[in-house]
């Protein structure tokens, strides 16, 4: 099941969202869009293949420190055409979306495509829900104040200091990643090409660091890895961080419908072509959680139609700047570690 099926399966003749959802689809925006993918998709593989020409270029030198930081967008961007494709946004058929993901997701950038569907899927079903949601499942950090009274040992001292600590960690986002998709495709997530996603994730890996150290000394490729890596994670958590971390977080007593529970738990972020580019249309979080294969491209035409639809029925809807989505999501980390901070004192 992909995941624009969690959005469809939900979908009840007569409700509020069925409403809305005539509104969209009488505006044309569920329409595939070729050649607005088309022109992405080379843009972007444009961007990769050509960091990596530059490194293989540029050579034995420090100055590959610099390709590492364009190679940590350039990874992103790719990332995010996984996304559309594990959504069905670029093709509506299920082979291509899949083919499309396991390259750009298991060859390129070195993350499971099939793990990602799954744990994708959960979050679009339950988005920051505690028990359901694998995005707020407690971790390195926590989501509220629960989960943060069953943390112990060096894990409290985090957990106290996380909305101090939530940047740097992210610099460990990508390898946390990576091994998250190695333990996925060696363990029991139901993944439906496993076979293929191991040889894609070996593939890639073996390449990369052949690569990168038949090119470079060792201190300065171990220096290229960790810029590389560091800032491909901080560039992937700052472009979910701001969706929905410091917004509602349901429970199962709690009684919404789709279209509530959707745009309740949801943010968007504000700034124009600049930042739907930076973010890869994440920023209308609100609208892809809601239609989540729309293509990219009419997440913004969209957006004031959900707007105003939610004013119609009376649904807070939440738009902000960039630095209020991250000032809200660390508000939020702060006082979930408060319990903790107080039992210090």
């Amino acid at each position: 099941m992909t995941v624009g099926a969690v959005a469809e399966r939900t979908l009840q003749r007569g409700s509020d969202f069925a409403r809305l959802s005539r509104r969209i689809n009488e505006a044309g925006l569920m329409r595939r869009r070729p050649g607005w993918y088309a022109a992405k998709i080379a843009l972007t593989v444009g961007l990769f293949l050509g960091g990596w020409a530059a490194f293989f270029l540029v050579g034995d030198s420090w100055l590959q420190l610099l390709v590492a930081v364009f190679l940590a967008f350039a990874t992103t961007q790719v990332a995010f055409l996984g996304h559309d494709a594990g959504h069905r946004q670029m093709f509506r058929k299920r082979r291509i979306s899949e083919i499309s993901g396991l390259i750009a997701g298991n060859l390129a950038v070195g993350l499971s495509y099939g793990w990602w569907i799954d744990k994708h899927n959960r979050h679009h079903a339950n988005p920051n829900h505690e028990e359901h949601d694998p995005d707020v499942e407690a971790g390195v950090l926590v989501w509220t104040q629960e989960q943060a009274a069953q943390t112990s040992g060096f894990g409290r001292w985090i957990v106290e200091r996380q909305a101090y600590l939530f940047f740097p960690l992210l610099t460990l986002e990508g390898l946390a990643l990576h091994v998250a998709s190695v333990k996925a495709l060696l363990g029991s997530t139901p993944i439906r090409h496993r076979r293929t996603e191991l040889l894609l994730l070996a593939v890639h890996t073996v390449g990369y660091f052949a690569a990168v150290f038949a090119v470079l000394s060792p201190l300065k490729a171990i220096a290229f890895i960790v810029i590389h890596q560091g800032l491909f994670g901080v560039y992937m958590g700052c472009s979910f961080a701001p969706n929905h971390k410091g917004m509602l977080m349901p429970t199962d007593e709690d009684d919404l419908d789709f279209l509530r529970k959707q745009v309740l738990t949801s943010r968007n972020v504000r700034g124009g072509v600049f930042v739907d580019f930076a973010l890869g249309g994440l920023n209308y979080q609100i609208e892809h959680h809601l239609f989540p294969s729309m293509p990219r491209s009419n997440l913004r035409r969209a957006q004031p139609i959900v707007a105003a639809y939610c004013a119609e029925n009376g649904i807070p809807y939440e738009e902000t700047s960039l630095v209020d989505s991250y000032r809200q999501g660390l508000a939020h980390l702060h006082e979930a570690g408060a319990l903790l901070r107080a039992e210090r004192r």
